[in-house]
């Protein structure tokens, strides 16, 4: 059985114990009526149940699904004719990797002998001895932990503090996970940054003018020495995203005034929704529309005003990432916006300031540290944004601030890197890791700049 179904099943069978937990806590008290005999109430008896019934069996299918593939690979190298288990590694995982698209039905790299089909035959029987197995498990552990939870329930079992102690470890953990997951990205791109530093000087990297990251593969190769210079890659990426923002923030912005404090209810229904329209578009239309629309447009109108526009431009790509952040600024400003209380407002209007007045020197003031916020987010969705520079702005390493010109940018450079077959020894590859943190490191003092500017504010108006 899929470990998706199993899941649902085990969804099933937790529901089933939280009406047992619930119905046994009620008929031990002796009824509805006494139920103010039982420690906690009906429901952390129920939720009680549940957990028993539930967090074995998930652990055990954590684990199972874990090392299920490990342990199976293993019971099939030990079928093995002797001979082939003292064969080289690498062969021996070409030939596992054989077996196992002969057992899933997909294309072997090898002839298909009978001893390759013996061996899939085996494979398959495994897997199936596996599944079966795991189902049984995990079934039978969540029918037991329902059991053993059902015959503990009584008046006075501590029901709450059992059920608040499980999911306050539960909330430690998954944050544990999220903390211990970002620091192993950090980790991992440091230490792969690390070994490029290793073989290109770091003053060049940070410093230098000139991006080409192709190396030569022979000694005797010419014309492919590399020049790893990251300026090119993050001025361009900076051009685009200031283009991006001096189009997003005050169309989002003053939107959102409009939306929030002038449009009448009508309006506003039919408006927001279709703004928010805009968010939900996938990146890559927003490319064709770039390359197809926008770039061919500002090459006209540049020529008609006797201007040199490139086909792929900064101010293209910019220009579309702009309309495509626009519901970012526009909806986190309108809801913060809209959190203002009501009594600054009508304070306000009570002194004799118009609308106008209390929208810009009330209303905005105290809403400054979530349009910051909103503007941040922003910022970050322009610079980490791929697509439409690809298809709008090109992959052309220029040191330029003309925004007519073709530029690229740093998330562009790191796909481009990894795009194909590369080995994790070459300055080339591992170049995208050392992108990666120096994009990390700018993104950081961004952040602490704006929440420097947030709080300076936010002790201001609160």
């Amino acid at each position: 059985m899929q470990p998706p179904i199993l899941i649902i099943i085990l969804v099933a069978i937790m529901a089933i114990a939280y009406q047992l937990g619930l119905k046994r806590s009620v008929a031990s008290a002796g009824g509805r009526a006494d139920i103010r005999h039982l420690h906690s109430l009906p429901s952390y008896y129920g939720a009680y149940a549940a957990l028993w019934c539930g967090l074995p069996a998930l652990l055990m299918l954590g684990f199972w699904t874990a090392f299920e593939n490990n342990i199976v690979t293993n019971l099939l190298i030990s079928s093995l004719p002797e001979a082939v288990q003292q064969t080289d590694p690498q062969r021996l995982n070409l030939m596992l990797n054989d077996i196992k698209n002969l057992a899933d039905g997909n294309i072997v790299s090898a002839d298909i002998d009978p001893a390759m089909r013996q061996a899939a035959d085996s494979y398959q029987q495994l897997q199936g001895i596996s599944a079966a197995a795991k189902t049984v498990v995990v079934l039978a552990l969540g029918i037991l932990g329902t059991l053993w939870a059902w015959r503990r329930i009584n008046p006075q079992l501590r029901a709450r503090n059992a059920v608040e102690k499980t999911v306050n470890i539960l909330l430690i953990i998954s944050s544990s996970i999220a903390i211990l997951t970002t620091i192993g990205i950090v980790l991992s791109v440091l230490f792969e940054s690390i070994r490029f530093f290793g073989k290109v000087p770091f003053m060049d990297f940070v410093f230098g003018l000139e991006w080409s990251p192709q190396t030569s593969i022979r000694a005797d190769q010419v014309g492919s020495t590399g020049a790893f210079g990251a300026i090119p890659l993050f001025a361009g990426t900076l051009l685009i995203a200031l283009i991006a923002m001096t189009v997003a923030v005050p169309i989002g912005l003053m939107s959102a005034i409009f939306m929030a404090e002038y449009a009448g209810p009508k309006f506003r229904a039919a408006a927001k929704p279709v703004l928010e329209v805009l968010a939900g578009v996938p990146t890559v239309v927003y490319g064709f529309f770039a390359a197809l629309t926008v770039a061919p447009l500002f090459r006209d109108l540049g020529e008609a005003m006797g201007l040199a526009v490139s086909s792929e431009s900064a101010l293209a790509a910019g220009a579309v990432m702009g309309i495509m952040i626009i519901p970012f600024i526009s909806s986190l400003s309108d809801d913060v916006i809209n959190a203002v209380p009501q009594s600054m407002r009508d304070g306000s209007y009570a002194l004799g300031a118009t609308k106008s007045e209390t929208v810009l020197r009330v209303i905005i003031p105290a809403a400054l540290p979530g349009i910051v916020g909103g503007i941040l987010l922003a910022v970050s969705r322009a610079i980490g944004e791929t697509m439409i520079v690809v298809m709008a702005a090109g992959l052309s390493a220029n040191l330029t601030a003309n925004p007519l010109e073709a530029v690229t940018t740093v998330t562009v450079q790191i796909v481009t890197l990894l795009v194909g077959d590369q080995e994790f020894d070459s300055p080339k590859t591992l170049a995208a890791f050392a992108l990666g943190l120096m994009l990390f490191v700018v993104t950081l003092a961004l952040n602490i700049i704006a929440l420097h500017v947030v709080r300076k504010y936010r002790e201001q108006y609160e």
